[in-house]
């Protein structure tokens, strides 16, 4: 992109000459000739000023087309989504057409260049990247809240296939592989791994390497972090005394990539830290003004863009501003940061829990209050029968193929009875729902999920059958027991949608209790934590009085305990 910048002046001829000298204006001429003089004098000063300007002017523009031109090729840019087949999803507007906003941040551990091979250490596996740092960031549609979801890297689960035809990398699926393996494929990899798992619609991806977490750091002026307790991990070599901190450079970096000073040594303990690093990274940007210095932002904008790749959707600077200004709005008190559960030590799998913190996300659903405190569950209607034990036989009166299938994942994505059946059914113009006397409740718990209007509702004659027998499909709702059961045959006029045509309907209310349950949470206000220190055996035995970071030392060593060890060991900050 070229920029121009114009500045016309209009020409109103040659400046008149001084007065000789020794003359004043009103032996030259008198007032007359002293009031011409004057108006002459403003006249040459407004040049001066407007020639000032517009020269500042072009300074500016011209600073402003160079700086344009070499953030912008700092910038590398890789395809969003490698998976083998579908996509990253697609948001759903809003009421008012608004979309929300989910980026996949990825801290890469590749060993690229001499610089990442002395701050991640050897340079044995450089051919291939995994990713240190998974954190699903999600804007809200109306930009007044966010949520932080960290991934761990060491969580088990199965990758589909993927191929990156951009960096000429493919894999085939893949069973209980750790999910930070996916980059070795590059980050488009890494967009389908996440969102397979997760169900979140990713937009968008930026991925940073170990260079760009001690540069941008740097730029920022440090980051505030308080300890405990005294902590050494020799294995991403932080040591640091108990108390506050300002950590930048290879120190910040130490920090975040520590798993052995916190926690149990797992990277759970490790999201909890890098949680509060990010929370004071955030609240210091707000409030430092470092984002109104001009020297900053350009250092800052430097350091990031060089060590930044990212989807061709945040390409351009423009792109990153407009990316920026967006999560500027969302106040630090709206902001919630969460670690997805996961159940298992060295071998973490997902934990049930987990789909709730997905469903909160997926649903553009806020976890905190305009106060910034926890949400609280609605309390359910004493009255509603549980969606669990209600089944419904789904029946398709439309002449769209699958239709009845549609309808019932929808059912129990909504957490109705796995029993409920799809099939066809009788040709119908309108969508009914029937059910016998003794369901209507159940009845009127189904309609409520998918919008159905209450003329759509009809009664019928029968006992239950909705407590989980089922029915079978195409039969009319007959069930094992003979008895019909809920039965909802769609028709014309609902062809396609996961809710009635014209229908309010919009996701369950957030159970922010079982989404935050077990998610290690907190809040970006909360600032005044020092993070805890283990308290376990994370670090290797001693040998001749020396702190050993062998994988074959048995552990059984506190962080607190091995800084007691390693005298000679360089603190990592004041």
């Amino acid at each position: 992109m070229t920029t121009h910048s114009r500045n016309r002046t209009k020409d109103r001829g040659p400046a008149q000459p001084p007065a000789a000298s020794g003359e004043s204006p009103a032996s030259a001429g008198g007032r007359a000739a002293a009031r011409k003089q004057r108006k002459r004098g403003g006249r040459r000063a407004l040049k001066i000023i407007a020639w000032t300007t517009g020269a500042l002017m072009l300074l500016g523009a011209g600073g402003a087309a160079y700086a344009y031109v070499k953030l912008n090729g700092n910038i590398a840019a890789s395809d969003l989504y490698a998976g083998t087949g579908g996509d990253a999803g697609h948001e759903k507007p809003d009421a008012f057409g608004r979309t929300p906003i989910n980026i996949l941040m990825i801290g890469s551990d590749v060993r690229g260049n001499a610089a990442d091979c002395k701050l991640g250490g050897a340079c044995d596996d450089a051919a291939g990247q995994r990713a240190d740092v998974e954190m699903v960031v999600h804007i809200s549609a109306d930009r007044s809240n966010a949520t932080v979801m960290s991934i761990p890297r060491d969580l088990r689960t199965d990758l589909k296939g993927c191929d990156d035809k951009q960096n000429g990398t493919s894999v085939g699926p893949q069973s209980n592989a750790m999910i930070n393996s996916a980059l070795n494929w590059g980050p488009g990899c890494s967009v389908a791994a996440v969102h397979n798992l997760t169900g979140i619609t990713i937009d968008h991806f930026m991925m940073v390497d170990f260079s760009g977490v001690v540069n941008m750091s740097e730029a920022i002026g440090g980051v505030g972090i308080c300890v405990d307790k005294n902590v050494y991990d020799p294995y991403s070599h932080l040591k640091l005394s108990k108390g506050p901190h300002t950590l930048k450079g290879e120190s910040a970096l130490q920090f975040l990539r520590t798993r052995h000073g916190f926690g149990v040594g797992t990277d759970t303990g490790r999201t909890v830290s890098q949680h509060m690093f990010l929370t004071s990274m955030i609240n210091s940007l707000k409030s430092a003004g470092t984002l109104s210095n001009p020297k900053k932002v350009w250092s800052l904008a430097q350091a990031a863009t060089k060590s930044l790749t990212v989807d061709h959707g945040l390409q351009s600077i423009q792109q990153l501003i407009g990316l920026a200004d967006d999560v500027n709005k969302v106040p630090t008190d709206r902001i919630t940061f969460a670690t997805m559960q996961t159940q298992g030590e060295d071998m973490l799998t997902i934990a049930p829990g987990a789909k709730s913190l997905f469903k909160t996300i997926a649903d553009d659903q806020s976890l905190t209050t305009a106060t910034g405190k926890g949400k609280k569950p609605a309390a359910p209607a004493p009255a509603a029968p549980a969606k669990s034990g209600t089944a419904v036989d789904v029946e398709n009166g439309t002449t769209v193929t699958g239709r009845a299938g549609v309808i019932a994942g929808v059912l129990t994505d909504h957490g109705f009875s796995r029993k409920t059946t799809s099939g066809n059914g009788a040709a119908a113009d309108k969508t009914t729902l029937t059910y016998p006397a003794a369901d209507k409740e159940r009845a009127k718990t189904v309609a409520s999920a998918l919008g159905l209007p209450s003329s759509a509702l009809k009664e019928r004659g029968g006992s239950s059958a909705a407590d989980g027998t089922g029915g079978t499909s195409g039969t009319g709702g007959t069930g094992g027991s003979g008895a019909p059961g809920l039965v909802l045959l769609i028709g014309a006029d609902w062809e396609s949608g996961d809710s009635f045509p014209n229908s309010k309907v919009g996701p369950d209310p957030a159970d922010t209790q079982q989404a935050l349950d077990n998610a290690s949470s907190q809040n970006g206000k909360d600032t005044g934590e020092c993070a805890p220190v283990s308290t376990f055996g994370t670090v290797g035995e001693t040998y001749d009085g020396k702190v050993t970071t062998s994988s074959d030392a048995p552990r059984g060593m506190t962080p607190t305990e091995a800084y007691a060890l390693s005298p000679g060991v360089k603190n990592s900050a004041p």
